[in-house]
């Protein structure tokens, strides 16, 4: 096939690049080869641009339509302003202009590295490759550094804010809480607390319309009233329990920042993949949260303790509340049919698996009507309490919550004097730096590198010192008193038990192997751990006869 005299204009910039300023950007890219095809003639097809993609990769949108028209003989000439331009991976490099180019009769040109295929390359080629691909590395990992710390201090960005929060104007790296959206955030919550699954959640939020992150990120004007108020189509309400489910565990709704999930396989293959857990970056306190800790907790378990449907159809409401008192297991929740009327119970899921031997455990068997009636029994008392009693229970509450405040503040006391203590260190360091860089001990190279990365953890430790005086001058949280009390309020006199209920007044429920007494009655031992600032749990022996439902 002839060769085409048509020659193509390839720029390319990655993220990385733009440190480098205004020398390698894609219009002093095009001013120089355009002027340099002007001056010797060369008749230019088209130009070819991938602005942010990496030299490392050679999948580029750009790069590919540019061989494509190669292949239809629309070009015979390539040029770039360097090697650089074309790709930063050496062994593609040599595989492009070694094997591609002059198969396909194409004519390569870089410019400032003055390589023309057509006279030859240079035997410096390969090493200009290598050189350029070492600072793709090189780069990579100062990219890499520069964001570590940036997680370190609390600094969030990603390109949009999540969902309840905005970005500061003047600090574009910090959230601020959005109320025009945080209404949102605060219904899925409400609505996970009170025993709601994502896939009922999302449902829900579709029935009441309630716009999708998404397209609040594709329409926002800065009116979230506006938005409201169009009729975008079913598409602005397709919730799904998956982004649910990312929100509901994501602690950014309690103030903290946790980052590094994510990392891309090596600086050559971009693809992401998840990050083992210890290897996450988590900052608390980092900006102001939407829901309480107490809450968000209380979600968690929620989640982790889903409840399954029964064969009978039915819901279980204790799932996820039950726990052995021998070995801390869940307890599993099961079906005798061998009589007339089929018997629902708990016992050990370790014994149920394993048996003694394995599990270590005994059977902890307790019957579900039994565990119900006791566990109704217990939640009347508290909503019968009189006014003077429920006044009484809310002042142990407060003093409680009090303690846990004091104890927050130690907690921060320490980690400021740790901070402070390590700011202190680092200054030693650098002065120890300077003197050894003075005397020739370390090359510069190096000093360059050990002085970024302690500037860099420096700047950490600044924003968590600031983030940390700040907190020390707020006030102990009581709202977690006032709430549960709010609660036991809004549950008055219970005629039946519901999830909704015992997820929002029960931590847990510990059930204890029954005893045989030598009179021939059964003694079981309960244990009721409340959502509310009490150390301590509610203990109940019930005694029952061997012909009642077994507790």
């Amino acid at each position: 096939m002839k060769r085409s005299n048509q020659t193509a204009l390839y720029m390319r910039l990655s993220v990385d690049d733009e440190s480098y300023g205004d020398s390698v950007s894609i219009e002093t890219q095009r001013t120089i080869l355009r002027a340099y095809a002007k001056e010797h003639g060369f008749p230019v097809y088209d130009e070819y641009v991938d602005d942010g993609w990496s030299g490392t990769s050679f999948d580029r949108p750009a790069f590919q339509r540019m061989l494509a028209d190669a292949d239809a003989g629309r070009i015979g000439c390539i040029i770039t302003k360097d090697l650089s331009r074309l790709g930063r991976e050496h062994v593609m490099m040599d595989y492009y202009l070694e094997f591609v180019f002059p198969e396909k009769r194409i004519r390569y040109i870089a410019v400032t590295d003055n390589e023309d295929t057509e006279h030859g390359l240079s035997d410096f080629v390969p090493f200009k490759n290598l050189f350029n691909e070492w600072l793709a590395k090189d780069t990579s990992r100062k990219v890499k550094a520069a964001y570590r710390a940036k997680y370190a201090a609390g600094e969030y960005i990603c390109t949009h804010a999540p969902l309840g929060y905005k970005k500061d104007p003047e600090h574009p790296n910090r959230l601020l809480i959005d109320e025009d959206t945080r209404w949102i955030v605060e219904r899925i919550f409400d609505l996970a607390a009170h025993g709601h699954g994502a896939q009922r959640i999302a449902k829900l939020l579709a029935e009441e319309q309630v716009p999708t992150p998404s397209w609040l990120h594709y329409q926002r004007d800065g009116s979230f009233a506006h938005i409201h108020g169009e009729n975008p189509g079913e598409k602005a309400y397709r919730w799904t329990d998956t982004y649910v489910k990312s929100l509901l565990t994501n602690e950014v709704y309690i103030g903290n920042s946790v980052q590094n999930k994510k990392h891309s396989i090596s600086y050559k293959n971009r693809k992401m993949i998840r990050s083992p857990k210890e290897e996450w970056i988590r900052v608390e306190n980092t900006h102001e949260g939407i829901i309480s800790a107490e809450l968000f907790e209380r979600v968690q378990l929620a989640l982790a303790s889903r409840r399954r449907s029964t064969r009978e159809n039915t819901v279980q409401i204790f799932a996820g509340l039950t726990r052995c008192g021998g070995c801390g297991r869940a307890l599993g929740y099961g079906t005798n049919r061998a009589g007339k009327k089929p018997i629902a119970y708990f016992n050990c899921s370790g014994y149920r698996r394993y048996g003694t031997a394995r599990a270590g455990c005994t059977q902890h068997y307790i019957r579900y009507d039994a565990l119900y009636a006791v566990i109704l029994a217990r939640l009347r008392v508290w909503a019968a309490l009189t006014p003077p009693e429920k006044q009484r229970l809310l002042a142990g509450l407060l003093r409680t919550s009090g303690r846990e405040g004091a104890a927050a503040a130690k907690k921060r006391a320490s980690e400021l004097a740790k901070a402070e203590k390590r700011k202190a260190e680092l200054d030693r360091i650098f002065s120890i730096l300077f003197e050894d860089r003075a005397a020739g001990r370390i090359t510069e190279y190096n000093y360059e590198i050990l002085s970024e990365k302690y500037q860099a953890e420096q700047a950490a430790l600044a924003e968590r010192t600031v983030r940390l005086k700040e907190s020390a001058g707020k006030p102990a949280d009581d709202g977690s008193a006032q709430r549960w009390g709010a609660l036991i309020e809004k549950y008055a006199a219970p005629t039946e038990l519901t999830a909704e209920l015992l997820q929002g007044l029960i931590e847990k429920i510990t059930v204890h192997e029954a005893v045989k007494l030598p009179n021939g009655v059964r003694e079981q031992e309960l244990e009721i751990f409340y959502r509310f600032p009490r150390a301590e749990a509610e203990s109940l022996s019930q005694t029952v006869s061997d012909g009642s439902p077994a507790l």
